[in-house]
């Protein structure tokens, strides 16, 4: 900027010394603050919310998922993630059986539809 629109030219530049970074820490919610957060959620926002939680996925992530991103043998979740960026992570056992629930319960919806149009 100062070359080419002040027609000013900075000498030793290159000695400048820039301020670090901060990085900051994330904020961590305790095991109790998750609990009581979870308990307030009920149907398809805490299945979400649990698989945000144990998977360690953003929203977008677990909004994208799809049912063959869920291997449910191997107990694997295959996120795509941000910059096609694919990554696994591991399914908790604990929304293991509910969401297989929400799978086929998805599933029966779509072969509904399916049947429907032909």
């Amino acid at each position: 900027m100062f070359r080419h629109v002040l027609d000013k030219d900075i000498e030793n530049i290159g000695d400048a010394v820039r301020a670090k970074k901060k990085r900051r820490l994330p904020v961590v919610l305790a095991k109790s603050e998750i609990n009581r957060l979870l308990d307030q959620m009920e149907g398809t926002n805490l299945l979400m919310a649990k698989t945000i939680y144990g998977c360690g996925l953003r929203l977008r992530e677990c909004m994208n998922l799809r049912i063959k991103d869920i291997d449910f043998s191997r107990m694997t979740v295959t996120v795509r993630g941000k910059g096609d960026k694919d990554r696994e992570t591991v399914l908790p056992g604990s929304i293991k059986g509910t969401l297989r629930n929400h799978t086929t319960f998805i599933l029966g919806i779509y072969r509904d539809r399916l049947n429907r149009q032909e």
